[in-house]
């Protein structure tokens, strides 16, 4: 079995999931659905928002808890993956499709990273 992502690679993957999350109506081309579009600013400052909040090497505030962070993770990745069902743009497929893959990236970086807190915070 392979090695858990640790949390340093963990934040990389965050700060590059913030501007890719953005770019994705212009680059997926669905720019048109605005429901989607909303989604993506959504979960783009979830990301960010949680990041900087966590207790981590690239945590500002360091009050999340790294295990929190996961879990966070994990639970906008089950939004993304059902949002084009909940806010109603299943039929586009390419904002389906791309919102499909994005909450696929976000349970998988809940799940894959290790769930270990800075030595600092650890009990």
């Amino acid at each position: 079995m392979e090695k858990p992502i640790s949390r340093q690679l963990h934040g990389v993957a965050d700060l590059s999931y913030i501007p890719m999350v953005l770019a994705l109506p212009k680059l997926a081309g669905f720019e048109d659905e605005k429901n989607a579009v909303m989604m993506t600013r959504v979960l783009a400052g979830n990301v960010l928002t949680v990041g900087l909040f966590t207790r981590a090497e690239w945590g500002v505030f360091k009050k999340i808890p790294f295990k929190t962070h996961l879990i966070l993770d994990i639970a906008a990745g089950v939004l993304a993956a059902s949002a084009p069902w909940l806010l109603g743009f299943s039929k586009n497929k390419a904002a389906r499709n791309a919102f499909l893959a994005i909450g696929a990236v976000e349970i998988s970086a809940g799940l894959l990273s290790q769930p270990e807190e800075m030595p600092k915070y650890r009990d």
